[in-house]
């Protein structure tokens, strides 16, 4: 008994007994995936010094509190182990320095002058460029030239702490580490100049930086090639007077630096050929070298830095390419609706417009309810209502809650119930198909209300021969939680303006489970419903296009539906909407390849519906990371402005479709809290559902709770019974 307990314990995974709570796999992972994208985004813009820069430069200070012999001395200075020493060049010995490299463009230009005359040289790179560029660090060291810190970040130290004196130290040499194996004992602090030019605020830095073993190189020949002041004047300023040595500042990077490459070529045949030797910093005073090399522990944390730095950039790289394509999906799509929708309703709001000769026949009304008990009364009573002929056939799929019995004790006319063992949704409608009398078929969920027109205008346009199945209007109708109303935005902006624009292009890709409308022939035409896949509606829509049928939009055909009221049921739903559409994609992927009705349809509706249903919401939430960086890292004012502008496309779609609908402005008012919290739901429905797809894993048809609270408008229809009823006509098909 005691082991039994025991294992009982191991496995709730708590010492009480109790179950520990976990978060779901379908939370933690895209969890996780966000903040990969935002570690990489943060690192991408730590190397690129937009995160943690400090661009202050410090005005020059008084110099009072300089030794002497710093200020009127060279410009190699010597602080180590508690010196105060100054070191110069000898005569004829040059040293060409380069700072803020290395640079992909002008860097591999300078190298080559250099190796072209045999010339070597000290970069002082930037740990941001070299971690970036580590291919020309690790060129600088096997071509013999010699490499100096110029800090991580390029930031004045003068205005930094000791900690981030050191951070900017060590970040330095863990990039010329994972490039190049090596660490380097030269320093240059950024913004230096001459050693006359050290102040009360730079000597203490100076003399921190020999604290740590560093060798700090100013420089006493200012080329100035940063002012690009024409070749010819930075090979003057780059040579020094009487023959003296000199350490000559120059720019590999920092903008466009072809003056200095062009000068370069020139200076150096020039200058040998009046007896100077170039030569690397430490062969020039004859002392060891500055390079040491790293193995171990810290050349493994070297080559990390460097592949996550690499990581980062390709990433970024892949994200700007995604936020390009979402940008112009959503612009496309937004602009497809808004022309296409504008003529879609011309079309069918003319005076005279007629979709053929008027359908006066009775139509077959198929409910498939499973465990709806709260709302099939609302559901049949709403269609006892209807200004259309029709029978209503309730297909009871095995439900627990006595939803078959409410709808017998209602006694209303032309109402049958079939009931069968609990087989699916795809089962429950061709079991009523089977029961059906008529050759039109209407199909709406067992929490769906109907207007008393909506039947009426649902089968008008099977007056076109041509069309074998109408998609109705499916509204929201408990949209007054901030759920409902995302909803309701959503039904009536994305829903509706895309099946109008779907209408245009002939390739409507889902008749909405709730109100939709079929020719019977064109059904059992292509096998009836199917349980291939979990969205049977998009998947028989689809069947229906490469059959050749015709499918349309009938605006006035409004069905009120209860859309779910919890961030569960709701991801409940649209993770099976979403993998059901994955799913009838891929069922019907051959009509990419295929001729006539079935190949266009292949070719226009499958990557439409692929681009805007699967790829769009997938790639949206990159809107929201980009916006979250932009305005804490990157330029706050043009990212507001940005995003602004996409909203404002945004509402004038959701306003435009709200007028057509004749809805309301008033529910627009949470449209911008929609598109920051719904889009993440969204991409963590869809990524979800990528993840089932890849790993083949299967999903049931899932039920929702509901609270039947969507009546029909005007109210419950009276209770009525018929005495003409004949018992017959409600028996069912075996």
């Amino acid at each position: 008994m005691a082991s039994r307990t025991r294992r009982h314990r191991a496995a709730t995974g708590a010492p009480d007994g109790s179950r520990r709570r976990r978060v779901p796999m379908r939370l933690l992972l895209p969890s996780l995936v966000l903040v990969a994208l935002m570690a990489m985004l943060m690192l991408r813009g730590y190397v690129h010094s937009e995160i943690l820069a400090d661009h202050r430069v410090r005005p020059p200070a008084s110099s009072d509190q300089v030794p002497e012999k710093i200020l009127n001395g060279g410009p190699v200075i010597d602080t180590r182990s508690g010196r105060t020493e100054s070191l110069s060049l000898q005569d004829h010995r040059l040293v060409l320095t380069f700072d803020d490299g290395p640079d992909p463009t002008w860097t591999p230009k300078v190298l080559d002058v250099l190796k072209k005359h045999q010339a070597h040289a000290v970069f002082f790179v930037t740990g941001t460029m070299a971690s970036r560029h580590p291919d020309l660090v690790r060129r600088m060291v096997e071509e013999g030239h010699e490499i100096g810190l110029h800090t991580f970040n390029h930031p004045d130290l003068s205005f930094q702490s000791k900690k981030r004196i050191d951070w900017e130290l060590s970040q330095n040499q863990l990039a010329i580490s994972g490039a190049a194996g090596i660490r380097t004992s030269l320093f240059r602090p950024p913004y230096s100049s001459f050693a006359d030019a050290m102040d009360n605020k730079s000597w203490p830095v100076t003399e921190y930086i020999g604290k740590r073993g560093y060798i700090t190189v100013v420089n006493n020949t200012d080329s100035e090639d940063w002012r690009k002041p024409g070749v010819e004047q930075i090979i003057r300023n780059a040579t020094p007077k009487g023959g003296k040595g000199a350490i000559v500042l120059m720019h590999d990077s920092g903008g466009d630096r072809h003056q200095t490459v062009q000068a370069l070529d020139t200076f150096l045949p020039d200058m040998k050929a009046d007896g100077y030797e170039f030569d690397n910093l430490t062969e020039a005073l004859g002392a060891p070298s500055a390079h040491t090399e790293v193995t171990g522990l810290d050349r493994w944390k070297g080559k990390a830095w460097i592949f996550l730095v690499q990581a980062s950039d390709n990433i970024t790289g892949v994200l700007v390419v995604g936020l390009a394509v979402i940008g112009f999906l959503v612009i496309s799509r937004f602009v497809l609706m808004l022309l296409l929708s504008g003529v879609h309703a011309r079309r069918v709001r003319r005076k005279g417009f007629r979709w053929g000769p008027t359908v006066t026949e009775p139509v077959s009304v198929l409910v498939p309810a499973y465990n709806e008990a709260k709302c099939i009364e609302n559901t049949v009573r709403s269609l006892m209502a209807s200004e259309h002929p029709i029978e209503v056939i309730v297909i009871d799929d095995g439900s627990s809650d006595g939803t078959a019995r409410i709808v017998e004790a209602m006694g209303l006319p032309n109402v049958r119930v079939v009931r069968q063992m609990n087989a699916g949704k795809p089962a429950a409608l061709n079991r009523g198909l089977a029961n059906a009398r008529y050759d039109i078929i209407v199909m709406m969920d067992g929490d769906t209300v109907f207007e008393p027109a909506t039947v009426r205008e649902l089968v008008q346009p099977f007056g076109n021969p041509e069309v074998g199945a109408v998609a109705g209007n499916a509204k929201v109708g408990n949209r007054d939680s901030l759920i409902g109303a995302w909803q309701h935005i959503e039904y009536v902006m994305g829903f509706n303006l895309d099946r109008r624009m779907y209408d245009m292009l002939r390739c409507m890709p889902t008749i909405p489970g709730a109100v939709g409308a079929f020719r019977r022939s064109a059904l059992e035409r292509v096998g009836g419903m199917s349980d291939d896949t979990l969205a049977e509606d998009t998947d028989i829509t689809m069947a229906m296009h490469r059959d050749g049928w015709r499918v349309v939009y009938a605006e006035n055909a409004r069905a009120w539906t209860e859309a779910p009221e919890s961030v569960q049921q709701l991801w409940s739903q649209r993770y099976r909407w979403s993998y059901g559409t994955m799913q009838a994609i891929w069922k019907h992927r051959k009509a990419l390849v295929e001729k006539g009705p079935s190949g266009r349809f292949g070719r226009v509706g499958l990557p439409l519906v692929s681009l805007f249903m699967v790829l769009a919401p997938l790639l949206a939430p990159l809107i929201d990371v980009f916006l979250l960086y932009g305005l804490f890292f990157g330029p706050t004012q043009k990212t507001i402005v940005a995003w602004l502008g996409v909203l404002a496309i945004q509402v004038v779609c959701a306003a435009y479709a709200f007028r057509l609908d004749k809805e309301r402005m008033t529910h627009l008012i949470s449209l911008p809290l929609q598109q920051i919290l719904y889009r993440q739901l969204m991409y963590v429905v869809l990524l979800q559902s990528w993840i089932t797809a890849l790993t083949g894993g299967r999903l049931r048809w899932q039920k929702l709770r509901r609270t039947g609270v969507v009546e029909a408008p005007g109210g419950p229809v009276p209770r009525q019974r018929s005495a003409g009823t004949r018992e017959g006509d409600r028996r069912p098909v075996g």
